[in-house]
């Protein structure tokens, strides 16, 4: 696999990790009054998309839903328009009673107290490169379970891994939290056409790991993650292979 494969593949699920943290966490059907001389609509939620129209001082607008740090509005006007606009805009917004609108920012408690986790990762497992993406439920504050799925990019051979862990993080206050895992799953093997064909194989593997969590910001977290598989053959000579990647969290 090149490395201009490997990295459109890592690309596509940035893109997919970049769609998910754009689910709304929230209906909310309120209205504001536009406090400033005006806020910038956005055909997006994000400072990448062009701003279509402004919102001038004394307009109100209906706030239809919130994805992260974005508001999606329609204005109260004849020809009514529909967009998006930051929450550091929408701060400077009255509600009904005139009172100034408080919206709050994702923060590190957000972080801590975090129920659904998204990650996708680039490494390396015995020589191959990987790219993997997980989904991650946390049960307490120190402890989550984890389905992975990663797809191996070797030399030789290509093929996936499926993997199902438990991980603790014992002081998941810190912004730089260390944390320890254990999991089982699935490593297929597919190695590529030569002279002698070789079989596709399935083992199942067992692992130990850990790594650090690293806050970086608003729903984002950074990662480093080290695992040490043991790959149980239909033989008496399982393998031992180790595994590293890093990659980026969100969570809702």
């Amino acid at each position: 696999m090149s490395a201009k494969n490997f990295g459109s593949q890592f690309f596509l699920l940035l893109t997919l990790l970049s769609s998910l943290t754009s689910i709304s966490s929230m209906s909310i059907a309120a209205e504001v009054t536009v406090a400033q001389p005006f806020i910038e609509m956005r055909t997006g939620p994000g400072r990448g998309y062009p701003i279509f129209y402004i919102v001038e001082a004394s307009e109100t607008a209906t706030i239809l839903k919130r994805r992260t740090d974005w508001f999606k509005i329609e204005t109260k006007s004849k020809q009514p328009k529909t967009g998006w606009v930051h929450l550091s805009q929408m701060s400077e917004t009255l509600t009904d009673d005139g009172t100034k609108a408080v919206f709050a920012y994702s923060t590190r408690e957000d972080a801590v107290n975090r129920k659904w986790e998204w990650s996708i990762g680039g490494g390396e497992l015995d020589g191959a490169a990987t790219i993997s993406t997980a989904a991650s439920l946390h049960i307490t504050k120190n402890i989550a379970l984890q389905l992975e799925a990663a797809q191996v990019l070797g030399e030789f051979s290509d093929g996936w891994m499926a993997t199902g862990s438990i991980s603790h993080s014992p002081f998941p206050h810190w912004r730089i939290s260390p944390y320890f895992q254990i999991g089982s799953g699935l490593l297929r093997t597919k190695p590529f056409s030569t002279i002698v064909q070789a079989d596709d194989q399935t083992d199942r593997t067992v692992s130990v790991g850990g790594g650090l969590n690293i806050y970086v910001s608003r729903r984002f977290i950074s990662f480093v993650d080290y695992r040490y598989h043991t790959v149980l053959t239909s033989g008496n000579n399982n393998k031992e292979i180790s595994e590293w990647k890093i990659g980026i969290r969100t969570f809702f």
